[in-house]
């Protein structure tokens, strides 16, 4: 049995010191990593102490990567150097070949460290933005005119491609690669018309942190990964990106099933590809009325002048839970809250629309650049706004 070590990664560009111990990691030669925030000593240490560094673990594990959850104690999906390899494949073979990478993400999570790792099984080192400081879109279009390679590619978060496509320098950028991967939360369709209408091959990517990151494809599932749906319409995973579970927790009941992953999103199959309805812990029952968030903020989001907006259910003496929405603004706009609660009401019947809106500078956000919905729930409880 090998020890599982603590591996700081590092932001901007210093994470390319890395890249001949991660070869190390995945090659069997070097043991297993845990990866953690080389700047935030907080989170190091919440990481260390559910994760325990420095005791056995199977040597078959190259990686525990924690899920990107930022309250309660981390889970550490226990990735092998095949699985990640197998992610890197995959992912290669639905894009059209290997190439270049552009690092815009914080590689102790999943989505930055795969980057990393498709850039080494391709044999290019990545391009990187630093984003230690918060995303500034100019980097993009300086980092991007530094990759001359035959193929190149990046993977955003969609707060990234929101602000990216308000500075046209930085769409002329992404369009030039040749694909922009989309995930970690959902993309308000206007965003994603957008950014298709600039020219930005944008893919839509599905997964998580269990899965090696994203396993399915604008719907379809990558090579090798197989989906299913529970009665309930849980969407459960299986297939050669799949962790092998939990460190410490063995006997977790998402990996129940042996070969398989039980996620908590509902989703539907159409026409043989994958539609992600929500969360199943997210859904609010509201007044006796179940209303899922995801279509909620869908319909906000056709609202001219909305960049941004998540839905929360908030504790209601009266209703039970009430349905709140934070909204973020394009600039310029002349939507209200009034305005958006109506808009709301129309498209999908009162029982759906906002009771609470609030207008609010940025979304709250957690990892690599989720929205944090508990930190939203708490801000819309504290407002004064009905």
């Amino acid at each position: 049995m090998a020890d599982l070590t603590v591996l700081p990664v590092p932001g901007g560009e210093a994470v390319l010191e890395l890249l001949p111990h991660l070869r190390s990691v995945l090659d069997g030669t070097a043991a297993p990593a845990l990866p953690v925030p080389a700047d935030d000593v907080r989170e190091q240490r919440r990481l260390v102490d559910a994760l325990a560094p420095g005791t056995p673990i199977d040597p078959s594990t190259a990686m525990v990567l924690a899920t990107s959850g930022s309250t309660g104690i981390p889970k550490g999906a226990l990735l092998t150097a095949d699985a990640l390899r197998a992610s890197a494949a995959a992912t290669h073979a639905r894009l059209g070949g290997p190439g270049r990478w552009l690092l815009a993400l914080p590689a102790h999570h999943i989505a930055g460290m795969q980057v990393v790792l498709r850039s080494l099984a391709a044999g290019f080192d990545p391009a990187v933005v630093d984003v230690q400081a918060g995303f500034d879109p100019a980097d993009l279009t300086r980092s991007i005119a530094s990759m001359t390679d035959s193929r190149r590619y990046t993977s955003l978060v969609p707060t990234q491609l929101i602000k990216a496509l308000d500075h046209p320098d930085a769409v002329a950028a992404l369009a030039s690669l040749d694909a922009v991967l989309l995930g970690g939360a959902a993309t308000p369709a206007p965003v994603l018309a957008r950014a298709v209408d600039a020219g930005i091959t944008v893919v839509r990517t599905y997964g998580m942190t269990e899965t090696c990151g994203g396993c399915v494809y604008d719907g379809a599932p990558l090579d090798g990964v197989r989906v299913r749906l529970d009665d309930d319409g849980r969407v459960v995973l299986g297939g050669p990106t799949l962790a092998n579970g939990y460190r410490g927790l063995s006997d977790h009941p998402a990996f129940a099933d042996s070969g398989w992953f039980r996620t908590d999103d509902l989703g539907r199959l159409q026409d043989g590809r994958l539609q992600i309805l929500g969360r199943l812990d997210d859904a609010i029952t509201s007044g006796g009325l179940t209303v899922v968030p995801r279509v909620v903020e869908e319909s906000a989001a056709r609202v001219d002048g909305v960049a941004e907006c998540v839905v929360v259910g908030v504790p209601d003496e009266r209703l039970g839970e009430r349905v709140g929405a934070l909204v973020v603004l394009r600039p310029g706009s002349s939507a209200t809250a009034e305005s958006i609660r109506e808009s709301v009401a129309a498209d999908l019947g009162a029982a759906a629309a906002p009771r609470q809106v609030v207008l609010v500078a940025a979304l709250p956000l957690r990892g690599p650049g989720k929205v944090d919905r508990t930190a939203a729930r708490r801000l819309l409880s504290e407002s004064r706004n009905p």
